[in-house]
């Protein structure tokens, strides 16, 4: 064996290293040597309490931080490992840092600057301002369709088919809005299409026109909901509004009005010539106010009935939309407007009894009938037919508007106006000629059987009423339950309605005749 080889031997042969390892001596004062056995069982009691209290103490060093000589001796064949002199390991303490590791995958794209942050104060300034311009045209935009769709001159035309009779009434003493209105059914196209024609014809002219059948509710809508200069046909709602009052109580007919300066104006009417502080009745001021177009009577009339903008707030409560008074008369620059459909309406309520009672209606027909200027719709009329209508005239706007009875019992309602150049003659050869063309039409029609108020029909019905007397069927014969006597046609009776008006009814076969709610009120 080689040297090595006993080497090995003799290392192999010698106890473990934790037998021969001794405990430490640590000098302690006033403390008695013990033997080895003591220490030993020391020393386990020592491990036992270490494991038990899981609080494992680092040995001992010696003073100067140096650790004693290993004990363990290397066989001569292992050499140690060389240490450089003067270094000694360094063990670093600091606590490891957590190094984030990117997952594989798709590589991160960075995103530009957004436009916010690129842009100078300025530029975002403006473009707030743009966003803020083109929101608020939106809005604008959405409301005025609203508005337009909840404009109330689109709903005069429609009558409310859920509406029960109760729901008219004769009177309307405190100004609230009437609930009747026109009865229309049908556009009469042959009738339009000719007064189209004559319009054709007058390209200088720009007319709007509004008729109505009252019997089968035809009608003709020409540009009737444009806005035209009232001039004065303005009168005929202030008419409306002094009657209302009337029938309130708020003044009687025969009380006294005074003529102030700030009345009197120019134009048409007799009143401007007689002396400040004239005094006259009402009725006659409302009078003149009509037949002879009297404008300082209407000024002193919108006084009475609280000024302009009370009129005004009036107008809207029965919803006229267009009518309107801005200015006194005679209003030469067209400031006060109206239109065809809102004076045709108004006259049609009236008719119908919805806005005054039936003694302020006949009163109104009465001075409507007197208007002394006929060249415009009496002027197309033949012989027997009569207009309760009112006339206006000023420089860029001729028009008329009336209720037009002709002798074949035909009842409807025609209002006019036409835009023109200043004082054009033809816009009166235009509405004469469009009233002649209505007469023959209506003339021609045939007459369909009304109420014994000559009304159209009641707001409930949307086809016009039908003949109430009917051919009488054979009566059956009667049961021999009931006392009466069998084969015995019932007898006809004449029974009285209001108003003094006779009814022919067949009575007891029949059902009770259809009454305009207006004009009768529920008992």
């Amino acid at each position: 064996m080689s040297e090595s080889s006993d080497k090995l031997i003799a290392v192999s042969r010698r106890q473990p290293l934790q037998r021969r390892r001794r405990p430490r001596q640590v000098k302690k004062t006033g403390q008695k040597p013990v033997n080895n056995q003591q220490q030993g069982a020391n020393r386990g009691e020592t491990v036992a309490l270490t494991r038990l209290n899981n609080h494992p103490s680092p040995p001992n060093l010696p003073t100067g931080g140096q650790r004693p000589p290993s004990k363990v001796v290397m066989p001569t064949a292992v050499k140690p490992i060389p240490r450089s002199k003067g270094k000694t390991l360094q063990v670093d303490t600091a606590k490891p840092k957590t190094v984030r590791v990117q997952k594989q995958g798709k590589p991160r794209t960075t995103r530009p600057a957004s436009r916010k942050t690129r842009l100078k104060p300025m530029a975002r300034t403006i473009l707030y301002t743009l966003r803020l311009l083109i929101v608020g045209i939106g809005l604008g935009a959405i409301i005025g369709t609203l508005l337009s769709i909840l404009d109330p001159a689109n709903r005069i035309t429609t009558t409310s088919r859920s509406s029960s009779p109760t729901n008219s009434t004769q009177s309307n003493p405190n100004n609230a809005v009437a609930t009747g209105g026109l009865y229309l059914s049908q556009e009469i196209i042959p009738l339009k299409t000719a007064v189209q024609n004559l319009a054709t014809a007058n390209p200088k002219l720009i007319p709007g026109v509004f008729m109505v059948d009252l019997d089968t509710g035809g009608y003709v809508d020409i540009n009737s909901n444009a806005s035209f200069p009232a001039a004065s046909t303005i009168k005929i709602p202030i008419l409306i509004a002094f009657f209302q009052d009337v029938d309130a109580g708020k003044i009687r007919l025969d009380e006294m009005l005074t003529m102030e300066k700030e009345m009197v104006a120019g134009g048409s009417g007799s009143l401007r010539t007689q002396a400040v502080g004239s005094q006259y009745t009402a009725i006659d001021v409302a009078t003149k106010m009509i037949t002879v177009s009297d404008n300082t009577a209407t000024n002193m009339l919108i006084t009475r009935l609280g000024g302009q903008e009370v009129l005004n707030e009036r107008f809207r409560s029965w919803g006229l939309t267009t009518t309107m008074i801005r200015n006194p008369l005679p209003d030469l620059q067209g400031t006060n407007t109206t239109s065809p459909r809102e004076l045709g309406d108004l006259i049609a309520k009236v008719n119908q009894g919805n806005l005054v009672t039936m003694r302020s209606r006949d009163l109104m027909l009465d001075i409507m009938r007197r208007t002394e200027r006929d060249n415009l719709l009496p002027s197309g009329l033949g012989e027997g037919a009569r207009a309760y209508h009112k006339t206006g005239d000023i420089g860029t706007m001729l028009g008329d508007a009336g209720l037009i009875d002709i002798p074949t019992g035909k009842r409807y309602i025609a209002a006019v106006m036409v835009q023109r150049p200043n004082n054009d003659m033809g816009a009166a050869k235009l509405i004469s000629s469009i009233s002649n063309t209505a007469y023959q039409h209506f003339s021609q029609t045939a007459v369909t059987p009304r109420t014994p108020t000559n009304n159209p029909p009641a707001t409930n019905f949307q086809q016009p009423v039908q003949p109430f007397i009917q051919p009488v069927q054979p009566v059956q014969p009667v049961q021999p339950v009931q006392p009466v006597q069998p084969f015995i046609q019932p007898q006809m009776m004449n029974p009285i309605v209001p108003n003094g008006m006779v009814n022919n009814i067949p009575m007891g076969t029949y059902q009770a005749p259809v009454m305009t709610p207006q004009y009768y009120p529920p008992r």
